[in-house]
């Protein structure tokens, strides 16, 4: 992956002012339109929230929140958000490979930790055990919220979890959080690393 670099008043720039954005996102997700719109290919949504890295608390702490409203049953559709370094680490713990991992990453590196992990979860699959999971625990009337893909690198990469999604879930609006920029044509993920290119998802609040 290439590296880029930006200048900070580039980082920000184009962002706007994150409180505002936040507030805009959630009125978005309120709106009928959005969870019964498709998108480019006559599907439903999927959008990405970009947002400075060294805003990721904000973020989080903001996600919390409107799950927690949510979760009063004040709404129309439920929220259900995915933390994917959360599923990564549950299925580790569960398969008991925490341990092997910490001795494997200390005798070969992390770059054979990264792959052991990926091919286990089989992660560059269509029908990943990442796509599994969200699929099996989202209901018909919802609203999924992906986060922690900052915390899941070098081991996922943000336009290979959404192509998974896309090609095997359609059911309801995703909205991927994401701690760099996203231009609706490639993800650079912290402001320096370049994912591949991908377009089929929408930049939620300009």
């Amino acid at each position: 992956m290439d590296k880029v670099n930006f200048s900070a008043g580039e980082r920000e720039g184009g962002l706007g002012h994150l409180s505002q954005r936040l507030d805009e996102m959630e009125l978005a997700i309120h709106k009928p339109s959005f969870r019964k719109g498709t998108g480019r290919a006559n599907e439903v949504n999927y959008w990405v929230f970009d947002y400075p890295p060294e805003k990721e608390l904000e973020v989080r702490e903001r996600v919390e929140y409107l799950k927690n409203k949510n979760d009063r049953g004040d709404d129309d559709f439920e929220l259900v958000v995915f933390d994917l370094y959360d599923i990564i680490i549950d299925f580790l713990e569960k398969k008991n490979f925490m341990e092997k991992c910490y001795d494997f990453e200390k005798k070969r590196g992390i770059e054979r930790i990264v792959k052991a992990v990926t091919n286990s979860m089989k992660v560059n699959d269509d029908d990943s055990l990442i796509v599994q999971y969200i699929k099996e625990h989202t209901p018909e009337n919802a609203v999924v919220f992906l986060t922690g893909i900052g915390k899941c690198y070098p081991i996922l990469r943000s336009h290979k979890v959404l192509n998974n999604l896309h090609q095997a879930f359609v059911r309801c609006p995703i909205v991927m959080f994401f701690p760099g920029t996203y231009n609706e044509q490639e993800l650079i993920l912290f402001n320096e690393i370049k994912d591949d290119n991908y377009y089929r998802a929408f930049r939620l609040v300009k």
